[in-house]
């Protein structure tokens, strides 16, 4: 997950003069530009996902959440985990697939949407 997001921290700097900081504004601003920009293209599936990656560490860090790794009957993959619920988010995949999928994409209308979906569990754990 590094690697991915270091290259494509690499790209905004080179491409747009901009880096990541974990500014929650600043970081969903620079993941629109590259996509508005046509940055990364729809068959670009590792860069789709470190895009995911960084969305998801920036939910991570607001939501008190955790990666894991997400087993079921289809297989495995990285999942935002809420403390030790059944809670969880992919961001991996929230941006890619709607890139694939030729469909628009509002990066910040997806933090928020991520974010509203674990609101009602944040509440039900201790000491939040």
């Amino acid at each position: 997950m590094s690697d991915s997001k270091a290259q494509l921290d690499a790209l905004a700097r080179s491409r747009l003069g901009e880096r990541f900081t974990g500014s929650k504004d600043r970081d969903l601003t620079i993941l629109q530009m590259i996509l508005d920009r046509g940055l990364v293209k729809p068959d670009q599936k590792r860069e789709l996902q470190a895009m995911g990656i960084i969305l998801g560490d920036l939910l991570a860090r607001d939501l008190g959440m955790h990666w894991v790794v997400y087993s079921d009957h289809v297989g495995r993959s990285r999942a935002l985990r809420m403390a030790t619920t059944d809670h969880y988010l992919f961001p991996v995949t929230a941006i890619s697939r709607r890139v694939e999928a030729d469909a628009p994409v509002d990066v910040a209308a997806i933090y928020t949407k991520q974010s509203q979906l674990m609101a009602p569990h944040r509440r039900q754990l201790p000491f939040q």
